[in-house]
């Protein structure tokens, strides 16, 4: 059996893609400046806050979750979303760390 075309490349690498693939969508940058604004909200609030349906918001917030970048916690009949730090600090690194790299020879193209 062939290999997948992710284990061609680094962890770090396919890393980076993923949370890279999470900012691709402006509804999940919105959602994840909403949450560092507010600190914590439910999804119904982002419905309003963005005005996307709910589904959608959903799906969005799903996506985030399972790259870890936000938490959900169970509050009644509600989730409450917030930022998950570690994940989010982790993430930092991981693109400071690529978007500082300094090429060691004189750019030749021109």
């Amino acid at each position: 059996m062939g290999i997948t075309k992710t284990e061609i490349f680094t962890k770090q690498q396919n890393e980076i893609a993923l949370i890279a693939k999470a900012f691709g969508h402006p509804a999940r940058v919105a959602i994840l400046q909403h949450l560092f604004k507010m600190q914590t909200c439910i999804c119904g609030d982002l419905v309003n806050e963005i005005g996307l349906a709910q589904p959608t918001i959903s799906q969005h917030l799903k996506e985030l979750k399972n790259l870890g970048l936000i938490k959900g916690n169970v509050e009644g009949t509600s989730v409450c979303y917030c930022i998950n730090p570690d994940k989010w600090n982790e993430a930092l690194g991981l693109f400071k760390e690529f978007l500082v790299l300094q090429p060691t020879k004189q750019n030749q193209c021109k």
